[in-house]
């Protein structure tokens, strides 16, 4: 069952990624849009990188991060792969 916030774009359900929320129709949870931001990648760009997003997604998504930081944090955090698992990158 969808279940709408006060953000356009943004839902959760319980039958997707454990109720994180995403953008409504494409899967995508708010923290992948915010993960990108927080590395600098500038809002206007994210959707060059998420090619099924437009850029009132994107935006949305990064005002309901703004709403609810400490939520999508401990989202990102508990989805974070630890450092050891993430093999250095060599060039040669």
């Amino acid at each position: 069952m969808v279940l709408a916030t006060r953000h356009r774009y943004v839902v959760t359900d319980p039958d997707i990624l454990s109720g994180e929320p995403i953008i409504e129709g494409a899967r995508t949870p708010v923290r992948a849009i915010v993960e990108l931001w927080r590395q600098g990648t500038p809002a206007e760009e994210v959707p060059a990188h998420l090619p099924h997003l437009n850029l009132a997604q994107v935006f949305d998504a990064l005002s309901y991060y703004s709403d609810h930081q400490g939520a999508i944090n401990a989202h990102i955090e508990r989805n974070r792969i630890p450092d050891e698992f993430i093999a250095p990158v060599t060039h040669g």
